[in-house]
């Protein structure tokens, strides 16, 4: 069964001087604030389109790492991915970082790794972003 989700922005004014606000179709009370300025430049109470995007990455990755580890009886205890997307102005999207670090009892190092970097090359957001670097450090806690 295929499952479609939706988020919707409103945008007002031109792209420098306007701003808007995204809602997630899943919340119906989050609304996030986007601007020009919070994307080109940075700002802490304003997300962009390139957090969003990493939440999507983090949440992907985590999950196909996830279902691969238990897949092979490695059932992990906890999974933390941070995802920084990195963006510049005039270039676009220049790549995403996946920075991992996993509790998974009996497991090595180095089958961590493989796992991991199967994960990043699989997951559906990363296949998605296929068009972008994505790099990844990962490690057992």
């Amino acid at each position: 069964m295929a499952v479609t989700s939706e988020s919707t922005t409103v945008w007002n004014g031109s792209l420098v001087a306007g701003s808007g606000s995204v809602r997630l179709d899943s919340s119906k009370l989050a609304e996030f604030n986007v601007n020009w300025r919070a994307r080109s430049e940075g700002a802490d109470a304003t997300t962009t389109p390139e957090e969003l995007l990493a939440a999507a990455h983090s949440s992907c990755f985590s999950m196909a790492l996830s279902h691969a580890l238990s897949g092979a009886g490695h059932e992990p205890e906890s999974i933390q991915t941070t995802a920084a997307v990195t963006f510049e102005a005039g270039k676009g999207v220049l790549g995403s970082h996946l920075l991992v670090s996993a509790r998974v009892p009996g497991l090595s190092e180095a089958e961590f790794q493989t796992f991991a970097e199967d994960a990043k090359q699989n997951c559906p957001i990363s296949q998605a972003l296929a068009g972008i670097p994505i790099t990844i450090e990962a490690e057992l806690a």
